[in-house]
């Protein structure tokens, strides 16, 4: 009969006390048992090396939840970028071209003197006229006092002032314009727009208020006369309007008085009008009003360049049969304005053009030296 803890059949032969008899003398002490290293394999490893995969596997950028709508994105940006592109291309209206210069207006009045041009030395002549308390050269054009506009500092209208400054002096002053020489230096001071308008009237020179040479500068035909003094005498004003946000009219008002003599092998009378032998070694004064609108932009003050939009030019003592539109051939001492006038200007008859103006030059203009040279 077995025990409770034995089994049924009892116990095997020949094992005394069970199976455990043989493992009484193994016994497992406490560090024995902590050095034990235990090791638990993978389920991969567990399957063996040749053991496929029950599902495919994905890629990494796939198993992401939110790549997927990152890349549609993307590929949405770039196709609506890519037609807003097209789209601008192929755009019905064309952009709005720059502004470009308006060309000079221009406008030459000749001035007849109502006698005999007066002669004498140039100081003599320069401090018995009307230009007597003028000033010398680039000193008689001063800049104004200025005030800010709504678009434009103080310092950005002085600038634009200098500009139109610049240009008078090098138009007006100096003597290698005055006597036909070089013109760069007024060239290098308009703005691009104008450059082949100023190239032809210097080339080829009308009056027809666009390609007058003289509507851009002041020059005297250098076969007649030449300059008996360097040192103009200048008087005007200078004023500046605001036109717009962009830019600004500089507007020039000045007197310029020269002293000029026959040129070595100058005609002796004016292309035959029987105005007069001029008095030998006698110098005469020469008066040019000059009305200038400048028209200066935002970019120009950096390029310093600008816009000559219009020009009004009086000068005298001139014969009024006189063409001023290449050089000024100013009647010099001695000499007087020939008997041709103006013929009256018919409106009526269109295929005729309208005579050209000459005007009247007031005798309180003209000189009293005291010592004139008879």
């Amino acid at each position: 009969m077995t025990g409770p803890g034995d089994p049924p059949e009892g116990m095997p032969e020949g094992a005394p006390g069970g199976g455990d008899d043989e493992y009484r003398s193994v016994v497992f002490d406490e560090r024995f048992i902590r050095a034990a290293r235990l090791q638990e394999f993978s389920a991969d490893e567990r399957l063996g090396e040749h053991h496929a995969p029950a599902v495919k596997t994905r890629h990494a950028w796939l198993r992401l939840g939110g790549s997927r709508q990152a890349v549609l994105l993307v590929l949405l940006i770039v196709l609506a970028f890519g037609t807003a592109v097209y789209m601008g291309v192929r755009h019905p209206y064309k952009a709005p071209e720059p502004a470009r210069s308006q060309p000079l207006r221009s406008s030459v009045v000749p001035l007849a003197p109502p006698g005999t041009v007066p002669g004498a030395a140039p100081e003599d002549l320069f401090s018995h006229s009307p230009a007597a308390d003028y000033r010398i050269g680039a000193a008689g054009i001063n800049l104004p006092a200025v005030q800010r506009s709504a678009h434009f500092s103080d310092g950005q209208i002085v600038t634009a002032m200098t500009i139109a400054k610049d240009y008078l002096v090098r138009s007006s002053v100096d003597p290698a314009t005055l006597t036909g020489g070089a013109v760069r230096p007024v060239r290098l001071l308009l703005d691009t727009g104008q450059l082949d308008q100023f190239d032809r009237s210097l080339a080829h020179p009308d009056g027809n208020g666009q390609y007058a040479a003289t509507g851009w500068l002041v020059r005297f035909d250098p076969k007649r006369v030449e300059l008996a003094d360097r040192d103009v005498r200048v008087d005007g004003t200078l004023s500046a309007t605001e036109l717009s946000a962009d830019t600004l009219d500089i507007t020039a008002d000045y007197t310029f008085v020269y002293a000029v003599r026959p040129a070595p092998g100058a005609p002796r009378d004016d292309a035959g009008q029987h105005t007069g032998t001029p008095t030998p070694g006698a110098a005469s004064l020469v008066t040019v009003r000059r009305e200038l609108h400048f028209q200066i932009g935002r970019d120009d003050l950096a390029d310093h360049r600008l816009t000559v939009a219009q020009s009004s030019l009086q000068a005298g003592p001139l014969n009024c049969s006189s063409d001023p539109a290449d050089a000024l051939r100013p009647l010099l001492a001695g000499q007087h304005a020939g008997p041709d006038r103006p013929a009256g200007t018919d409106p009526y008859a269109r295929s005729r053009t309208n005579a050209s103006l000459c005007g009247q030059l007031s005798a309180t203009s003209q000189p009293t030296p005291s010592h004139p040279i008879p």
